[in-house]
Order: structure tokens, then sequence, then C-alpha cells
């Protein structure tokens, strides 16, 4: 199948120095939005305690779950409406190391208050506050192993570390991006967010990958071209496979999005945002960064 047609010459490198200034306002509007919230949203995985959801057979006013809670003494939990029109869900983040227990009088005093009104406990999740530490260290090392693992080998897959710094530092862009999103539409940092980082670097570097490549064997073929050149022939070449890809798994995430139901919806939003930075940062992040660094000091060492 083929999208593009052989010969199309569209000048993405061309276009750098305006798209650079497109990706530092991404970015900046996403440290600004971490920082002006103080920090991530955690959810139970990473901050600790009781996550319950029920659902009910018949209307309940959310403020009669509320006041059930206050009056058994549980003041700081967090009750929002989920999914269906009768169904809530409940947090109660960084409690105490009883958290069973908590949960067991949560539940118990709900079902005694709403009797008649046929009360399902849907979902129950209990994680203690040392668990959760140790969960948000353990996913910062993921990231961060991650990214030197991809360095090192894509600097030794095509010899040189201005290949392996254009990895990475669209991953880079594409993590601060997905973070932004996360931040700005207020989602709860979980273990199935965690998972869409990971997803998105590999996604984003496999691109990446795809179009080094093809730069790495049109370098043979047009020597007496530059190397600006040789990368917009290559994202041409490429394009109609970075279309098929980014294209069939938007679909899919899409409908995910869609038609999932709120227990995925997070994670198919937060999935989107990074498949559009990380099919963008191959393009006008990736490839400038290394021809940054070709210019600056690859051509100054020969001559």
């Amino acid at each position: 199948m083929e999208l593009i047609r052989p010969g199309t010459h569209f000048d993405f490198i061309g276009k750098k120095k305006f798209t650079v200034w497109v990706s530092a306002f991404a970015i900046f509007l996403s440290l600004g939005s971490i920082f002006l919230h103080g920090g991530l949203r955690y959810g139970v995985d990473f901050a600790g305690g009781v996550l319950i959801q029920i659902r009910f057979s018949q209307t309940v006013d959310i403020s009669d779950i509320r006041n059930a809670l206050e009056t058994m003494g549980s003041k700081d939990a967090m009750v929002q409406k989920f999914g269906g029109e009768n169904e809530f869900l409940i947090r109660v983040e960084k409690g105490g190391e009883d958290l069973e227990k908590m949960s067991k009088a949560i539940q118990d005093s709900l079902q005694e208050r709403f009797k008649g009104k046929d009360l399902e406990i849907r979902r129950v999740e209990v994680v203690g506050p040392k668990v959760g530490k140790d969960l948000k260290t353990k996913a910062l090392w993921a990231v961060c192993l991650s990214f030197v693992a991809i360095l090192v080998f894509v600097a030794w897959r095509f010899k040189q570390i201005s290949f392996g710094l254009g990895g990475i530092a669209a991953l880079v862009h594409d993590i601060i991006i997905t973070y932004g999103a996360i931040s700005i539409a207020d989602l709860e940092y979980s273990l199935p967010l965690m998972a869409v980082i990971l997803t998105i670097i590999g996604f984003s570097i496999n691109d990446t990958i795809v179009i080094f490549d093809r730069v790495r064997e049109n370098i043979k073929k047009m020597r007496k071209e530059n190397l600006e050149t040789v990368f917009n022939t290559s994202i041409n070449e490429t394009l109609g496979r970075t279309i098929l890809t980014s294209g069939t798994v938007m679909m899919v995430v899409l409908i995910l999005f869609f038609f999932g139901g709120p227990v995925i919806h997070d994670f198919a939003l937060t999935l989107i945002v990074g498949l559009i930075s990380g099919t963008y940062s191959t393009i006008y992040v990736a490839s400038p960064v290394v021809l940054f660094w070709d210019k600056q000091f690859t051509r100054k060492k020969k001559r």
C-alpha cells in the first residue's frame, strides 16, 4: 500500500526553526502546569491509601455519601462521580498502616447507611504508604534506565553519539509533554499511566530508528548532498510507513477513548497525547538535534 508517491518532497527540515519554538512553548506550558499544581496528582498506587468504587441501583446524591463518610470519621475522603449516573469513586489517601481495616469499615458503614439503595461494591484497592513509595521509586528507575539503555543502543547501532542524543532528546520531549498533559487535564497518575509512559518511549524510539536507518542508507547513496538534504529525503521516503503505523495505532486508541468506558479513559487520553508527540518529535526534535551536533561539533572537528 503506497500512501505517499515516490519523489514526494516536503521540506520538513526547513521548518525546524519554527518547530523549535513550538516545542519550547509546549515544554514551558507542561513544566509550568506541573509546577503550579505542585507536582502530579498521585493515585492510590503511588500515594498509598484506599480506593473503593461503588454503584447504586437507585439515585443517590453525592452529598449523602460524603455525609456518611464524615459520620464514620473519614473526613479526608474524596468522593466523585465515576462512569454511570449512580456510580461513585471514594478515595482515602495517605491513611494509616491498618488500611485493610479502614477499607472494611467504610464498606460496612456504606452498606448500613444505604440499605434500601442496593449498593454494589465494584472495586476495592488498598495500598500501604510504604508500598506506594516503593512503587514510585521503581517507576522512576524504570524510566531512567530505559533512557540509558536506548542512548547506548542507538549510539552503538549508528556508530555516532549524535544519533543517540537525538533519540534521547525526542524521548525527553515526549515525556515532558505527556506529563504536562496529565497535569493540565488533572489526571490521576497511577500505574496504568506509568505503563503509558513506557509505551510511548518504545513507540517513539522505534519510529526514530526507522528514519535514522534510512538516513544511514542514504548517506552512502547521496555523498554529494549535505546532511539536511539527506534527512529531508529520508523522512519523505519513510513518511508512508509513519502515517500507516501511527494512524492504525491512533485509530485503536481513539476507539478505546470513546467506547472503552471510564476505567481506561485516562489511559487512552494520555496515550493519544503521547502518540502525537512521539510522531512529531521523531521529525522535528530528533533530526534537528543530529543536524545541530553535526554542524557544531562533527564538521568543526573535521576542519
